[in-house]
């Protein structure tokens, strides 16, 4: 459970016994909450507090702003699995029981890609700690065991022979040593990303320096077998608060049309909102939309 990169989480709260990164804006000099609304932003898969780093310090402006790394990720500890579940379970609760023991007050949850999973998973733990989310380029989780089913019987059997060959540990990290190279990460942003600007030097740190860890090949294996868990429409149907769903509308893994078709059909989902020239991580590449879009939140 080596955890060395700090960058972007400068605080550390400590959860099952396990250290999880985070940093925090808003409050006043001696780190004492202000009387601000707050909002806990969740990153994405392999990512960090830091993919908020375009984010935080403008909603700080009206909001007490939290990132938090989820276990396994960024700055927080990457316990085994056979330690802990890599699940949106573990996950939402970890968030849950932030609020609760850090914020400690009711908050808007904001998640990126399986980081909105989370967000709803967390509000459905906690329904009386969170006022809202607001899902941005949310996971459709196509892989998931359910979605499976709708798939050609060839092509179930395909993902499960590729997740079965990364569920041996050699083969998957040697696949996982050349994702998490510089140069591979690069390429894998350049398919997410419209604005290849964006695709800095700094971003590409952010993504490779926790993917360095000893154990992030176990964290990378569990995920990419984790076929079970909810959906998106499941923790949508019994979501306790409202939902706002921003979406960039060339997200290449995400399309935009099936999250649109699928969300809102329900009745918690109260806008959905195109964000134009975006690929699947628009709070990286459209800093300033998205700022301006969550700084008008009305908060319930």
């Amino acid at each position: 459970m080596v955890v060395e990169y700090r960058k972007f989480a400068d605080r550390f709260w400590t959860w099952r016994g396990y250290e999880i990164g985070y940093c925090a804006e808003g409050l006043d000099s001696q780190g004492v909450a202000q009387d601000k609304p707050a909002m806990v932003l969740i990153h994405g898969f392999g990512a960090s507090v830091g993919h908020w780093r375009k984010n935080v310090p403008v909603l700080a402006k009206r909001f007490r702003v939290y990132a938090i790394d989820l276990i396994g990720f960024g700055s927080s500890a990457q316990p085994k699995p056979s330690e802990l579940a890599y699940t949106f379970e573990t996950w939402g609760q970890q968030v849950a029981d932030f609020v609760q023991e850090v914020v400690g007050d009711r908050a808007i949850l904001v998640g990126n890609s399986i980081g909105a999973v989370v967000a709803m998973q967390a509000a459905v733990y906690a329904p009386k700690l969170i006022t809202k989310t607001v899902l941005i380029n949310c996971s459709l989780r196509l892989l998931q065991e359910q979605n499976q089913l709708a798939m050609p019987w060839f092509k179930r059997i395909g993902v499960k022979a590729v997740q079965n060959i990364l569920g041996v540990r050699a083969i998957a990290k040697i696949f996982f040593d050349q994702v998490r190279n510089p140069r591979s990460v690069r390429q894998i942003l350049s398919q997410a990303y419209i604005h290849k600007e964006a695709i800095t030097d700094e971003l590409i740190e952010i993504l490779v320096q926790p993917a360095q860890n000893p154990n992030a090949v176990d964290v990378f294996m569990a995920f990419v077998r984790y076929s079970q868990g909810p959906r998106p429409e499941d923790l949508l149907a019994i979501l306790p608060c409202e939902a706002i769903v921003l979406w960039g509308d060339r997200d290449p893994w995400e399309p935009i049309k099936l999250g649109r078709e699928s969300f809102t059909r329900f009745a918690c989902v109260k806008e959905f909102i195109d964000l134009p020239n975006a690929g699947h991580c628009p709070q990286d590449e459209v800093p300033a939309l998205v700022n301006d879009i969550l700084l008008k939140m009305v908060v319930s």
